[in-house]
């Protein structure tokens, strides 16, 4: 199954992004400094599939960590839960003892009245 994924799946995506990267050779100019110009020393140019593939990556990372934070923040209050559930078993597990101790060791005797 592992193979046909391969076959079918990454290795047209593979084409495709080779593809895209021969069609898109052409150098642009990437500046960083929006007031010096096309003379910064914040500026260079990069194929633009460079660019692209960039952008993809820097927006796969920031979109991984958004999501790294918020299963972080389930996580931490599956935790405190936890926390919770075993504060309870051991408060219940106490009032239970404490209940068995307060019984008479032995049977009184029925009331004839």
């Amino acid at each position: 199954m592992r193979r046909l994924l391969n076959w079918f799946v990454f290795l047209p995506l593979g084409i495709v992004i080779v593809l895209f990267a021969v069609a898109n050779r052409t150098s642009v100019i990437v500046s960083f400094d929006p007031f010096a110009g096309e003379m910064s020393p914040l500026t260079f140019s990069v194929p633009l599939f460079i660019v692209a593939f960039a952008g993809l990556i820097f927006g796969i990372i920031i979109g991984g960590l958004i999501s790294l934070a918020k299963q972080w923040r389930l996580w931490r209050t599956a935790r405190a839960a936890q926390d919770e559930l075993a504060r309870v078993k051991a408060e219940i597990e106490s009032m239970r003892k404490a209940e068995e101790s307060a019984k008479p060791e032995f049977p009184s005797l029925p009331f004839s009245g």
